[in-house]
């Protein structure tokens, strides 16, 4: 079952898109404001975030720029062993000692789904790693399931 965050200050749409995307067979979960949202992104792993921009506390924009910055980057590590002189181990025992951390924002898909409509915002919102741009008054909420579905790859 593919989880879903929706970051939506309306209690009248939080109820609404809550509803069809469990009957839909999503696992959902709602934040009501950006600070809130951001909590559940580094604490749990969705598979995609449906985000409003106009949010109390922490606004849409500035989750997409937290979100960017926060991804996980390649680590090196580095071993130490109490021997002197190096010891060879046995073929099945070598391992490379490079690891990526897992985070719960890697691979996640983002939808934005607002009523900010201009062009400029729109593009603004592919431009900060949105997979879809949605504006509220041009979707039913079965559309927005079809796309959610869509940028899933359903």
């Amino acid at each position: 079952m593919k989880s879903i965050l929706l970051i939506e200050d309306d209690p009248f749409l939080i109820d609404i898109y809550t509803t069809k995307l469990r009957d839909s067979g999503f696992s959902i979960e709602t934040a009501t404001d950006g600070k809130e949202g951001l909590k559940k992104l580094r604490e749990k792993k969705f598979d995609i975030l449906v985000l409003d921009i106009v949010l109390p506390k922490i606004d849409g924009w500035e989750i997409l720029e937290k979100l960017k910055t926060e991804l996980p980057k390649e680590a090196k590590v580095k071993m130490r062993t109490k021997f002197s002189s190096p010891i060879e181990l046995p073929k099945e025992a070598k391992v490379k000692m490079r690891t990526k951390f897992s985070s719960p924002i890697k691979n996640l898909k983002i939808i934005i789904l607002s009523n900010l409509g201009q062009k400029e915002e729109v593009e603004k919102g592919l431009r900060l790693g949105a997979d879809k741009y949605l504006i509220k008054a041009h979707y039913t909420p079965s559309e927005v399931v079809e796309a959610i579905k869509e940028v899933l790859g359903k």
